[in-house]
């Protein structure tokens, strides 16, 4: 009868973790958010201002598109919504 219940139990508890797991994998990879991008953008142009911010897909990944200025340079700073890093950066002279 002991071995019974505890089988059933172990059963019950590596159910219970089974099913938990893709639903704390899911919580763990937030997605960068708009504000967390800009704040990524900002660190790599100190003292630019932000012209515009949009998603769009670079190199094959959803990224968050943030254009700066600074003087009269134009800064573009692709920043990868699954986890933040840089995936692409350019800058353009405005006359």
């Amino acid at each position: 009868m002991r071995i019974r219940y505890a089988v059933a139990a172990a059963v019950t508890v590596l159910g219970l973790t089974a099913a938990a797991t893709p639903a704390v994998a899911a919580a763990t990879t937030a997605a960068v958010t708009k504000a967390q991008a800009v704040k990524i953008a900002k660190k790599k142009v100190p003292g630019a201002y932000v012209s515009e911010v949009e998603r769009e897909y670079e190199h094959g990944r959803r990224t968050w598109k943030i254009e700066l200025e600074k003087g009269h340079w134009e800064y573009d700073v692709y920043v990868a919504v699954s986890d933040g890093s840089i995936v692409k950066f350019t800058r353009d002279y405005d006359d």
